[in-house]
């Protein structure tokens, strides 16, 4: 799948040996993200166990926002923060001319939901996404796969027996997913299957013959915490353990994509869920959310879960902005969702790997002598943390909270850490 070389490089980044990483790729416990087509990754990513976790950055243009230039920038604002993967979840006009931007501007993974595409393209050709046929589908993931698009979320998991489980258990927060809510459309007027499940078998082949990473959908995650854990998500992940068997025997690398509006109380159950059905399958987690009350601030409840679904085993964050739920987001919006999800990350990292340790301890030692030239550098965000210290009108050697009653001085003088 992957030459010698290459997975030697990539295990030096990811301080594990070559032949770990070729080990649990083989038994599909990580994926590396890389379609065949795409030669402008000059920074590729292996996501999964035993190695440090990883970020993806969603971005694109929406029904209502359309300024490409605007995404680019956020795109590298989210490279420049750290993300490890970027996702083009754009919808609206123009679509393959965005995404190729995106790709060319790129030095990282990139993925999409095809279905987006799929369903305006079919809009605008038959009148309504409602007449989608497979042959659509596999039009449209022709073409991106063909244009080098690294992984590609499926929302294979819905089924027609979800539309009854849905009718008979009313959700608070009901079908938060795009994805899912075109799909389990789709089913209720067209009285069929998913088509995305009953063709996964074609799909598989596409993937294959590209090395495009799946990545299997969440379509029925909780939108509320109130639906934490409920049947219609726990029928999902059963499916998805299923398909998951399938990808592994095509050898096709696979992810699963896990909940959404989650009780603090549950997210524990929710990776082991994951882990045991879909067999130790990288788990690409969305939030989790521990609270719906967060408006504005949803990026640090994001980060409390994620931390918390990352100590139990989650592999992959995706990253929730100040914005989630309220408003397309801002290349700023974008900044601060990057970094809330890299403390979470490296706050488990900081439990597993030496380097990520040493750092901490680095950091707190120039800390404790205030030595801020050097901290900088070792800082989540470095522009941030230079730009409280600018223009003091105090000393270099304190800071304003405690000024001449500095602690670190007061025990100094005493010579008592000496």
């Amino acid at each position: 799948m992957f030459k010698k070389s290459f997975l030697k490089k990539l295990a030096k980044k990811e301080t594990v040996t070559a032949s770990f990483l070729e080990k649990q790729l083989r038994k599909g416990r990580i994926v590396i993200p890389i379609n065949r087509k795409n030669k402008g990754i000059e920074k590729p990513t292996a996501i999964g166990e035993g190695l440090k976790i990883k970020i993806n950055t969603n971005i694109g243009i929406s029904t209502e926002r359309t300024n490409a230039k605007t995404e680019i920038e956020k795109l590298n604002t989210a490279i420049e923060a750290g993300t490890d993967t970027i996702m083009d979840l754009s919808v609206g006009s123009g679509l393959k001319s965005i995404r190729k931007k995106l790709m060319n501007e790129s030095s990282i993974p990139l993925g999409t939901v095809p279905l987006y595409e799929i369903a305006l393209d079919v809009e605008r050709r038959k009148g309504s996404w409602e007449k989608m046929t497979f042959d659509d589908i596999e039009d449209v993931l022709k073409k991106q796969a063909e244009e080098g698009v690294d992984f590609f979320t499926i929302h294979a998991g819905i089924l027609k027996n979800t539309l009854r489980i849905l009718k008979r258990k009313k959700r608070t927060g009901g079908i938060v997913s795009r994805g899912g809510a075109i799909l389990a459309r789709w089913m209720y007027v067209n009285k069929k299957e998913n088509p995305f499940y009953e063709n996964f078998d074609k799909i598989l082949q596409l993937a294959k013959d590209y090395n495009i990473t799946l990545s299997l959908g969440d379509a029925l995650r909780p939108g509320a915490i109130a639906d934490s854990t409920d049947e219609l998500q726990i029928s999902e992940v059963y499916v998805l353990g299923e398909l998951v068997k399938k990808c592994r025997k095509k050898n096709v690398q696979v992810m699963v994509e896990g909940p959404g509006h989650i009780r603090l109380d549950e997210i524990a159950f929710n990776v082991s869920l994951e882990k045991k059905l879909c067999d130790r399958a990288p788990f690409y987690i969305l939030g989790p959310l521990p609270t719906d009350i967060a408006a504005g601030y949803d990026h640090i409840t994001s980060a409390i879960g994620a931390a918390m679904a990352s100590l139990y085993g989650a592999d992959f964050l995706c990253v929730v902005t100040p914005a989630e739920h309220l408003r397309h987001p801002t290349a700023e919006d974008i900044k601060e969702g990057v970094i809330a999800s890299k403390i979470a990350a490296h706050s488990v990292d900081v439990l597993r790997f030496k380097d990520e340790w040493r750092r901490d301890y680095l950091l707190s030692l120039y800390r404790s002598r205030r030595n801020w030239k050097k901290l900088f550098p070792l800082a989540i965000d470095k522009t941030k943390a230079k730009k409280y210290r600018e223009n003091l009108p105090v000393s270099d050697d304190i800071c304003t909270m405690c000024g001449d009653w500095c602690s670190l001085k007061i025990v100094e003088k005493c010579k008592l850490l000496k």
